[in-house]
Formats: structure tokens, sequence, C-alpha cells
């Protein structure tokens, strides 16, 4: 690609995605040529910033934000990129939680002094639906140390700041802290990431070139080295 070709991709991308675009962005940047410029956010924030016209090119975010009618109109066909569970950390050497069943697991929740997570998020969202499935919404509302991004909640929980993070197992990658485990089998979900263009892309080529490239080999290997499952890929 000559450099009169190549351009600016404009990107909106899912908070917890953080970790993956580290890896993800260079790989791509070599591959295509083109550059990418990221604005990581929360769900209900994307949704408004499609929605209040910020000019963008193209979004890897989770599957609610398809929800949005406002936000589907400006955006093509959803493409599954990778989907991900949920868990619990602690600080690294602390006891882990019992974890197994649901009746366990909200022992274990109401035994922490203080859980970090991101409610105002998709993954926070199911997080909340989960308390409220087990009837201690209330009661973990009111000891959730509430994070403006995922990427926070590992750094949090390793300084002793809170007992637990609950959030999805991807953004579990920093030092200082263990993965409890998954949630038990009855209550776990995985977030869909899904990839589309923005209907007015200025830079749609580029646009276009990060999608074939999410496809690849390499970034295949990316999403599995973060933590995360592939989307199936299409053989029509």
């Amino acid at each position: 690609m000559t450099a009169t070709s190549a351009s600016e991709l404009k990107l909106i991308a899912g908070g917890s995605l953080a970790g993956l675009f580290r890896e993800l962005g260079p790989l791509f940047e070599d591959a295509s040529g083109h550059t990418l410029s990221i604005h990581f956010d929360s769900t209900p924030n994307i949704i408004s910033r499609i929605n209040s016209g910020t000019p963008f090119d193209a979004a890897v975010v989770p599957i609610d934000v398809f929800k949005d009618g406002g936000a589907k109109g400006q955006l093509s066909h959803p493409i599954e990129v990778a989907r991900v569970g949920y868990g619990v950390i602690v600080r690294a050497g602390a006891a882990k939680p019992d974890l197994s069943t649901p009746d366990a697991f909200k022992k274990s929740l109401l035994a922490a002094s203080s859980v970090a997570s991101v409610p105002a998020s998709a993954a926070g969202a199911y997080v909340t639906k989960v308390y409220e499935r087990l009837g201690i919404a209330d009661d973990m509302k009111a000891k959730t140390k509430v994070e403006a991004l995922p990427t926070a909640i590992a750094p949090t929980v390793a300084r002793g700041e809170a007992e637990l993070g609950v959030f999805l197992t991807n953004v579990f990658n920093a030092p200082g802290i263990e993965l409890a485990g998954p949630f038990p089998a009855d209550l776990q979900q995985e977030l869909v990431f899904a990839t589309a263009i923005a209907n007015d892309a200025k830079a749609a080529v580029a646009a276009k070139a990060l999608l074939d490239f999410l496809k690849t080999p390499p970034a295949v290997a990316a999403v599995k080295a973060a933590g995360m499952t592939p989307a199936p890929q299409r053989t029509d």
C-alpha cells in the first residue's frame, strides 16, 4: 500500500477490548499500511457518541450497541468478532471464594467487603441481572466500587482497594491478581463483540480492510491470546 492510499481509521471500541487492541492494532497497521485512532468507551457512552454524530469509520463493540435503533441505523450489518464469559478475581495470594454453584456464588459475594466492577456497561448490566436473579441486587449496589473503565478493575483489586473484581474475564490480565474462577454454569453467559462499518465512513476502504483483517489467522490468534473465543469462521 502506498502512502497516498493509506488512511487514518477512526475506530470506536468497547472498553474491555483495550488489551486486545494493544496487540491487534500494530498488527493491523503493519499489514494494511493504515493507522488506527481508537476511542475506547462503555456501551452507553458508545451509543451516545454514535447518536451525537461524532465522526467515526468503524466499530468493534458489544452486540448490545446494535440493539439501539439510532446506533444500528448508522452502522452496517454487525459481524461477530469474538465472545467472552464472566468471572471473579482476587488479589494475588488471597483466599479464593467458592463459585461452584449459584448458592455458593451468592454467599461469596455477600461475604465480600467490596467488589470492583463497571455497572454502566453492557457487561455490567448483565452482572447486575445476575445479582437480581440471586436476590442480592441492593446488597451488591452498596458494596460495589464503581470503575469508569474495565481496565481499572484488576489494578483496583491488586491494590487491595476492592476484595473482588467481577466482570469479563479478558480484562483480568494485570499483575497482582488471580482469577478465582468463572461464574457458575447456571449463571454464565458470553458477551458477543461485533464489528461494523459506519454508513458515512470517510475511511471506508481502511474500515473494510480492518473487517477483513479480523478474520485472518494473526487476528484470530490475538483474540485467543486475549482470553476470548474467536467467532466461528464462515465457509460461504
